[in-house]
């Protein structure tokens, strides 16, 4: 066992990655009883919510995670939103909706000072961060509670970013991973790379544990991140199916389907770049990148998107879901927790 896995007292180099909309406490506190590190995404939730779930998870006596973005909140000019809302008038008449009812408000807030209070209340083992890092002062808050920082990194430029600011672990996301982009000092997708490519030259450039997050949903897989240097590996697709998971069935069924083999990033669900199975939205809203420059920024895009996605769900209809997934997405199994983590751990000595 290595020295950065007994400071986190799990049984293996294995992270569960925090997956907001699919799961709460219960998938995370499945991980962390079968040996890994269970996560929790804290960035959907109140405060409120964020307390109850980290007061489960804290009586539980296991080490876990929470995770939270720490994006610049950019709000949309109204020209913008009427641009997005005119382009999906079209199917708002077709599901009977009004584009009238779209909410304002952001409907995912960064990490702030009332969740740094609710941490300081749990000290829990790690608070890790998409999107770059908060303000220093909000991560010196963060650190005195004891618990390790981590943030992703998409290149290494990134990761370097994040090294000298003294993050205890950098989270190298390939390419291939589900879910949104971590990306914070560049808009430009060109730049990033695969797992493979991207984890040796983290491993290179910083002196930090270096975990593996991208396209890893074998035992095989787990075992090639950690030969390349990875301190642990993170993984979320094949988590999206575990029993205590709270993905859809409509989702479930998606990632069960010839469809998940098609995965690719898109803005055009929340308005940042994000991988998940290709469909009708995505074909017709984007670019042949499945990337439009009508989409408002991070969250905004998600407030329209949103009443779409939960009309169409009414009727079993999936074309403006967002089904994230990564691009391993076809080895997601109907399982506990516990059997898809010793199932990912087998090779382990």
């Amino acid at each position: 066992m290595s020295e950065f896995v007994r400071r986190l007292a799990c049984r293996f180099p294995l992270i569960q990655a925090p997956m907001a909309g699919v799961q709460d406490q219960a998938l995370a506190l499945a991980v962390s009883r079968a040996g890994g590190l269970g996560n929790l995404p804290g960035a959907m939730l109140s405060v409120e919510a964020l307390r109850s779930a980290l007061r489960a998870l804290q009586d539980s006596g296991l080490p876990y995670g929470v995770n939270f973005f720490a994006h610049a909140q950019t709000v949309p000019s109204p020209a913008l939103m009427r641009a997005w809302t005119d382009r999906l008038a079209p199917f708002f008449e077709r599901w009977n909706l009004d584009t009238a009812h779209v909410p304002g408000e952001a409907s995912r807030q960064p990490f702030g000072a009332a969740q740094a209070q609710v941490l300081a209340e749990f000290r829990p083992t790690v608070v890790s961060f998409h999107f770059g890092l908060p303000d220093a002062a909000l991560v010196d808050q963060v650190r005195q509670t004891g618990a390790q920082i981590w943030s992703s990194a998409t290149t290494v430029a990134e990761a370097r970013w994040l090294a000298e600011r003294g993050v205890d672990a950098v989270i190298a996301q390939g390419w291939e991973a589900g879910g949104h982009r971590g990306h914070f000092l560049s808009d430009e997708l060109t730049e990033q790379t695969g797992t493979f490519a991207l984890l040796p030259q983290v491993v290179a450039a910083v002196d930090c544990p270096v975990i593996a997050a991208g396209g890893v949903a074998t035992a095989e897989g787990v075992v090639a991140a950690l030969q390349l240097g990875a301190a642990a590996v993170q993984v979320g697709t094949a988590f999206l199916c575990a029993d205590e998971a709270r993905t859809s069935a409509l989702h479930r069924a998606a990632l069960h389907s010839e469809a998940a083999r098609h995965t690719s990033v898109t803005n055009v669900f929340s308005g940042r770049p994000a991988r998940g199975i290709v469909n009708f939205a995505m074909r017709e809203l984007g670019d042949a990148q499945h990337l439009s420059n009508l989409a408002p920024p991070f969250p905004f895009a998600g407030n329209a998107m949103g009443l779409l996605k939960a009309a169409a769900e009414q009727q079993g209809n999936t074309d403006f879901s967002s089904l994230w997934a990564g691009q391993n997405a076809s080895v997601c199994r109907d399982a506990p927790a516990a059997t898809i983590v010793a199932e990912l751990t087998r090779a382990l000595a």
